[in-house]
């Protein structure tokens, strides 16, 4: 590990020199590159340099130990020892997880997928709940939202709705989102005041460049037709609206928000790609994990990842056991407790592993 930190140092130092370079600076493309390999650097050599300086204490306090027949002097060495063997602990520990192998898709921009499943209108306008959840999480993080896609159920809530959020990192926080959302409240049209359950699924993808996936066109059957539901003026009034079908997998994706038919199916291949290298993902896993399950799994009631119970006013996360009381909250975007533990609880079993 130590020959590897070297030779990470070494390159760091080097990258540090290049950026520098008044030559690199002049070509922009290497520049931005260079910059981006060395912030990926900067983490880990912070850590290894905080060891090596943690290292010399403990050394140093122990040749006092050794040598100094002061007992004023060796108590202070005790306590700086003691100290400095603490702070190892940490140091070493958050060293390990900076070499973790990065998530090559961590980075990316998502598209994120909300569907209602278990629960009919109620399931639905939690969807739209949850939409709006993520929207306040990206305005918190400073990213940019855009739906691409959307089928309302006249209520206020989602069927389904597509958007990607757009900015660095995204995915590294949002990629723990997947799985099925339930969802346990008093309906507005109960009556009986009666707690219902329902479940929402979410799948969340990197964006899919074109360098990603290799999407022939020949593969695409592009079909249009006229929007239907809430428009503007000329949205379902023309040929606007898009349905493209990817002919090897059977994948379908409509697009109709826009007034333009380009737009529309602009949004649409973005989602293909995105579903597309998902799947390339999926087999990718499936070669080192037989083990792996489904994103979103069935949308049934018994399978979940996280529960929102209102009134309760508790958000529990099934995967990490941990609950908090704090729904309103939540639901308005702090998401980052619940996010900071499922990347910790990531690390452990990766580190275990």
């Amino acid at each position: 590990m130590f020959d590897r930190l070297n030779e990470l140092e070494t390159k760091f130092v080097s990258l540090t020199e290049s950026i520098n370079d008044p030559d690199n600076i002049a070509d922009q493309n290497l520049w931005r590159n260079l910059m981006k390999e060395h912030s990926d650097l900067a983490p880990i050599i912070e850590s290894y340099r905080e060891y090596q300086i943690t290292q010399r204490d403990i050394l140093e306090a122990r040749e006092v130990l050794e040598e100094s027949n002061d007992e004023e002097l060796r108590q202070m060495a005790k306590e700086e020892l003691k100290a400095a063997q603490e702070r190892m602990e940490e140091v070493t520990q958050t060293l390990k997880i900076r070499l973790l192998p990065k998530d090559p898709n961590d980075d990316k921009n998502v598209i994120v997928e909300i569907r209602g499943g278990a629960g009919g209108d109620e399931a639905a306008l939690f969807a739209a709940t949850l939409f709006r959840m993520y929207g306040h999480y990206a305005d918190r993080s400073r990213w940019k939202t855009e739906i691409l896609s959307a089928n309302e159920n006249g209520l206020g809530g989602y069927k389904e709705i597509v958007f990607m959020i757009q900015g660095r990192g995204a995915y590294s926080r949002l990629k723990y989102e997947s799985g099925v959302h339930r969802v346990q409240r008093i309906p507005i049209t109960e009556s009986g005041g009666r707690i219902h359950t329902s479940t929402v699924t979410v799948a969340v993808l990197p964006e899919a460049e074109d360098v990603d996936v290799q999407l022939d066109m020949n593969d695409v059957r592009v079909d249009v037709f006229r929007s239907s539901g809430n428009g503007g003026q000329s949205v379902n009034t023309t040929d606007s609206a898009v349905r493209i079908t990817h002919q090897p997998t059977g994948i379908v994706i409509s697009c109709q928000d826009e007034k333009s038919q380009l737009k529309n199916k602009d949004k649409a291949l973005k989602i293909l790609r995105a579903k597309l290298y998902d799947l390339e993902l999926e087999k990718r896993h499936a070669q080192l994990s037989a083990e792996r399950k489904s994103q979103v799994g069935t949308g049934d009631r018994s399978e979940r990842i996280r529960t929102y119970n209102y009134p309760q006013s508790r958000v529990t996360d099934h995967r990490i056991s941990l609950t908090l009381h704090r729904l309103e909250a939540i639901l308005d975007g702090d998401l980052n407790e619940i996010m900071d533990n499922l990347v910790t609880e990531d690390q452990a079993k990766k580190l275990g592993e």
